[in-house]
């Protein structure tokens, strides 16, 4: 994989000062919000890898608390743009590789991964499933792809089931779970069972709060090298001021022990 990320380690600068930094760099709020997707309407079309894809979305589920995922964010789309232009730049292999989409939603991220190749679970809370599965079974019903693709229920925190562990994935996919800090520690447990020494994570997300992002960063650098993936290598024609995109990879003993030594 040859996708280059600017990296934030110890001893380098506090990460609540990269997170301001990148605030005022890309100043979010003064970009329009969801300029790539269409949250009103129930069903959204997308062409990738040479596929026209029909994600479904039910914007009425919206005005239900907590549910977040019946529609499409920009984030997905900037997520699984980013997949396709980065196989077709060969500085990503999707082809035979373990994938696992966590917080999944209509499932566009989970489906481009398949469509490039990767064998990929698409997981969410079991209330957010049935909109998942429809959009697997409206899009790949013909076999419309070069992997596979399943939903399955994940919910953040518990012990994973060994369908999600055995083997462990090669990339985890993430796009909208940085979105409260009550979630943070659970999204983290999960990301740390799901992840071995080979697992690459890509998150993308709103730029909509920087507490809830400092609070993720500073808790995630506990047990992962994190890094932030510059808009140079997102798809030219799918770039948004309003997005982040970070890529981790979980620590090695060897880092820990080290990192243990240094606050004794």
């Amino acid at each position: 994989m040859a996708i280059v990320a600017k990296k934030t380690k110890m001893g380098e600068k506090d990460p609540s000062e990269e997170i301001m930094l990148l605030w005022a760099l890309q100043q979010p709020t003064v970009h329009k919000q969801n300029s790539l997707v269409l949250q009103n309407s129930q069903t959204l079309p997308f062409d990738a890898c040479g596929h026209h894809l029909t994600i479904l979305q039910s914007p009425s589920s919206m005005s239900t608390p907590g549910v977040t995922g019946a529609v499409m964010w920009d984030s997905g789309i900037v997520l699984a743009k980013f997949l396709e232009h980065s196989v077709d730049s060969q500085s990503l292999v999707l082809q035979g590789k373990r994938v696992v989409e966590l917080g999944s939603g209509c499932g566009l991220v989970g489906c481009i991964a398949a469509i490039l190749g990767a064998d990929v679970i698409l997981t969410d809370l079991p209330d957010r499933l049935r909109l998942l599965k429809k959009n697997l079974e409206v899009n790949f019903e013909g076999g419309n792809l070069r992997g596979s693709a399943r939903a399955s229920e994940l919910t953040w925190g518990d012990e994973l089931d060994n369908e999600f562990i055995e083997p462990l994935p090669d990339f985890i996919l993430g796009s909208d779970v940085i979105y409260s800090e009550d979630a943070v520690n659970d999204l983290l447990d999960t990301l740390k069972q799901l992840s071995g020494s080979h697992t690459t994570i890509f998150l993308s997300g709103e730029l909509r709060n920087d507490v809830v992002l400092e609070c993720f960063l500073e808790a995630a650098l506990k047990d992962f090298v994190v890094g932030h993936v510059d808009q140079t290598q997102w798809h030219p024609d799918y770039c948004s001021q309003r997005v982040a995109m970070f890529v981790l990879v979980k620590k090695s003993q060897e880092m820990l022990e080290v990192q243990r030594v240094q606050l004794l």
